[in-house]
């Protein structure tokens, strides 16, 4: 605690507010395209939308129905759900019929085949990211990868990195104090993502089509709903993405070499389990090699340090020659209530919370640590809103609310440091706005969704159809920007030619692509 009184004290002694008006933010937004009769649009990546290979703002995630909304990176609070706002009405004025899902957990979905794998066309490039997804759904299930959520991407300007290794005395080269940093700022967040989970958990039911078949510890109510009565996230769980086939990696995130070596040994450790899949059976590709990840894609973290690729680059080669640039927090469901699934004080107390996780003390990661904070998550996922749930803070049991309390706490002159930087009180209002969420559970997203089934008496996916049909309305009722609508329209028309050059200069067999990408 120490550690952090003092580096807060250094901050707002030295005038770091202005540093922090740059912080620059995305966001990545995923939203299953529905029928109006609730179940997964079997159409294509609507043409008008663009390539979803080379668009920068419209793409799509792992099924061709998944459609993934890109927030230009940006320092002005404002501009990215602005941007997410003009991104879905412009895509609501061009996919007819079709609605947009907006919970993290999917809609009415029946067989593993009825997911359309994202098609990415004929070059090398798009066919490695089919192939990518045909492997996720052999190894996975399909299924599993119809879940939605947020993706938060943060970086500080290096006008904060240089003010902060100035005031730590510390003489190493920027770019390798910035990465160490970061990486201290992931460990503490794996340490305290449960706060971020009963805050804005919003999945706390789901349709029984999801797990037909398969063994879960679920209720049954509302429907042909499943929940648990003080379930935050079930989406975080091991019903989710936390699923247990990569249990047994150990992903270091002490530093950045081992973070790259750890996961560069998962990409070329072979998997008995994928061999019996095999790479390519005939002329079809089932996944791109029989390790225990593809791909770095494939390991499934809350939190990811980033770099921004090169064309045919490998993510774990641009982080080890230049660097962390920023990070991605994934650990966000959507948030059925607003209509781009996040609002500003969420953004708000994001920054907060990263940096908390930054400036407190942040020890390396052992074995029984991330024992600790999976054992937390688990307990908040699945019975958080039980705010006397024991958790594990340092081999100490404490509540819930106790810890939680005190973690906000912690948070407030870091909230005086921020509205310093924009002037007024946001920051401080969206930290007491989570108080009230840990003084009072009904209040967070989770209750108010088993709240909203109890007094309709109706089921997850009634309540989910209604959301997105009330948020279709939003989005059509409003004004389409002229200007961002033509720009989105040229951009439409650039991604497709650009696709189909791509295409056309296309010489290298595909072994040899993969070969290419995958050699040392």
């Amino acid at each position: 605690m120490k550690h952090l009184e003092q580096r807060i004290h250094a901050l707002l002694d030295s005038d770091a507010a202005a540093t922090l008006a740059g912080i620059r933010r995305g966001i990545e937004k995923e939203s299953l395209r529905i029928t109006t009769n609730g179940t997964l649009a079997q159409t294509p990546h609507p043409k008008a939308l663009g390539s979803a290979l080379t668009h920068p703002y419209i793409t799509t995630d792992y099924s061709e129905a998944l459609l993934e909304f890109i927030t230009p990176p940006s320092t002005e609070l404002h501009k990215p759900i602005e941007f997410l706002e003009q991104l879905h009405r412009y895509v609501y004025s061009h996919i007819g019929d079709e609605v947009l899902w907006v919970n993290s957990m999917p809609c009415m979905i029946g067989k593993d085949s009825d997911v359309p794998v994202a098609q990415y066309g004929s070059a090398n490039v798009g066919r490695m990211k089919t192939v990518y997804r045909e492997g996720l759904g052999h190894r996975y299930g399909r299924k599993m990868q119809t879940i939605a959520g947020i993706h938060y991407n943060f970086s500080y300007p290096e006008e904060f990195w240089k003010l902060n290794q100035q005031l730590e005395g510390d003489s190493a080269p920027l770019q390798d104090y910035i990465s160490r940093r970061y990486f201290d700022l992931t460990r503490n967040f794996q340490r305290y993502s449960w706060l971020l989970v009963y805050l804005f958990g919003a999945s706390p039911a789901l349709c029984a089509s999801f797990l037909a078949g398969r063994e879960h510890d679920l209720l049954e109510r509302f429907d042909h709903s499943l929940y648990r009565p003080q379930a935050t996230s079930l989406r975080m769980s091991d019903l989710g993405y936390q699923n247990n086939a990569q249990s047994s990696l150990a992903i270091s995130y002490n530093n950045l070499d081992e973070y790259v070596s750890t996961l560069t040994h998962a990409i070329k450790t072979p998997e008995p389990a994928y061999e019996k899949i095999g790479v390519k059976v005939g002329d079809d590709y089932r996944q791109l090699n029989t390790n225990i990840l593809q791909i770095e894609n494939e390991y499934y973290s809350s939190i990811r340090p980033k770099r921004t690729i090169n064309p045919g680059e490998r993510p774990t080669t641009a982080l080890q020659e230049r660097g962390v640039e920023y990070i991605e927090i994934r650990a966000l469901d959507l948030n059925p209530f607003e209509p781009v699934g996040i609002n500003q004080q969420e953004i708000r107390f994001l920054d907060l919370f990263a940096t908390y996780c930054l400036l407190r003390e942040s020890p390396q990661l052992e074995k029984c640590d991330l024992h600790a904070s999976k054992e937390n998550l688990r307990k908040v996922v699945y019975d958080g809103r039980n705010t006397a749930t024991q958790l594990c803070n340092w081999g100490k049991s404490v509540s819930l609310k106790d810890w939680a309390t005190e973690k906000l706490e912690q948070m407030q002159p870091i909230a005086e440091l921020f509205d310093r930087a924009h002037g007024g009180t946001n920051y401080a209002e969206a930290l007491a706005h989570q108080q009230e969420k840990v003084d009072n559970p009904d209040t967070t997203p989770s209750a108010r969704i088993l709240a909203t089934l109890e007094s309709r008496n109706q089921g997850f996916f009634q309540f989910a159809m209604d959301q997105a049909l009330a948020h279709r309305d939003h989005f059509l009722s409003r004004q389409r920007c002229d200007d961002t609508n033509q720009r989105l329209e040229a951009l439409a028309a650039d991604s497709l030619a650009e696709q189909a050059a791509g295409e056309a200069a296309d010489q290298q067999s595909f072994e040899d692509y993969l070969a290419d990408y995958f050699r040392d």
